[in-house]
């Protein structure tokens, strides 16, 4: 019968085992901190931001099992450093707001390669959004929503493709469409200004690539072109930002954009910051908040779910705006 190991070497492996535990909260914590989603495989771990305190919190209780000071006080530092970086966004102070003018209702989903086509046309029937941002929507899926909308939500804005770079934004108000409003990108992102309420609003649909290993710097540089957008809009414009970002909360990139357009994303301020989208399909449950619906603060959030489609791996966000007039 084997005799278990002395003290020493039990405490020596658990210092061992603890400090390998630490190593990557601590690295996606501090890429956290230092607002950088630089390189694979630190995008697609920022993802996991939040069950990172899993580790952390281990690499903690070995630390002290194993009696070593300063790896512990290093330990409670990187748990506590994860666990603060994991906390839910809490709404940013908005100064107050005008007479509310219109309640817009806004749906933003992903139905991977138009399979969940038929989910999304009972989910509007059941909820009835003026606004509709899709995602993945290929030429039969267009077709499908135009037509079987034409008269709920006549006016629509797209890009025509196959597979994932197909997309659509169908509109219960007349819209302008121009051809700058669509992002280059290598999925569709189309954009247009509505008129509602006797205001301009600009709508615009998000949809950059995942941050995959090999495309990272594509990733950022969509992303990129997404905060340009938002950045270069006359800030007296009130402004929709809704679709798949492919980043949440955690990213940089995805910051960006808030930062420079002067947005809020609508579960922020709903205090659903953390409620994950995605994936919705195979033995992971879903772990985090992809999908968004940003606006300008000429709108206020009335109330927001995020409704299953069956067929998709995404979750939809259906939020309702307020649309309010000027201060």
């Amino acid at each position: 019968m084997d005799e278990p190991l002395p003290l020493r070497p039990r405490r020596r492996t658990a210092a061992w085992a603890g400090g390998l535990l630490l190593i990557v909260p601590a690295t996606i914590a501090g890429c956290r901190i230092l607002d950088t989603d630089a390189v694979t495989p630190v995008p697609q771990l920022l993802s996991f931001l939040p069950w990172l305190t899993v580790p952390a919190a281990l690499g903690a209780l070995l630390a002290v099992i194993a009696h070593r000071r300063t790896l512990s006080l290093l330990a409670f530092v990187v748990l506590a450093t994860t666990a603060w970086s994991a906390l839910p966004y809490m709404p940013q102070l908005v100064t107050s707001y005008g007479l509310p003018l219109a309640r817009v209702r806004v749906l933003a989903a992903n139905i991977e390669f138009g399979e969940a086509t038929g989910a999304l046309i009972d989910t509007i029937r059941r909820e009835r959004p003026q606004l509709v941002f899709v995602s993945e929507c290929d030429r039969a899926c267009g077709h499908a929503l135009t037509s079987t909308f034409a008269t709920e939500l006549p006016h629509h804005a797209s890009v025509d493709a196959d597979g994932s770079a197909g997309s659509v934004l169908l509109s219960a108000y007349p819209l302008r469409v121009r051809d700058e409003g669509v992002i280059p990108a290598a999925m569709g992102m189309p954009g247009a200004t509505a008129e509602i309420a006797g205001l301009p609003v600009r709508l615009q649909l998000a949809h950059p690539l995942p941050p995959l290993p090999g495309q990272v710097d594509a990733w950022k540089r969509e992303l990129g072109r997404i905060e340009d957008v938002a950045a270069g809009r006359p800030y007296d414009e009130p402004f929709l930002l809704a679709g798949d970002f492919n980043a949440s909360q955690d990213h940089a990139a995805f910051r960006a954009i808030l930062d420079r357009g002067h947005l809020q994303d609508a579960a922020r301020l709903a205090r659903t910051s953390r409620t994950p989208t995605w994936p919705t399909e195979g033995p992971v449950p879903p772990y985090v908040q992809i999908d968004h619906v940003l606006v300008s603060d000429d709108f206020s959030v009335a109330g927001i779910r995020f409704p299953a489609l069956a067929g998709s791996d995404h979750r939809a966000v259906l939020t309702d705006l307020d649309l309010r007039g000027a201060r």
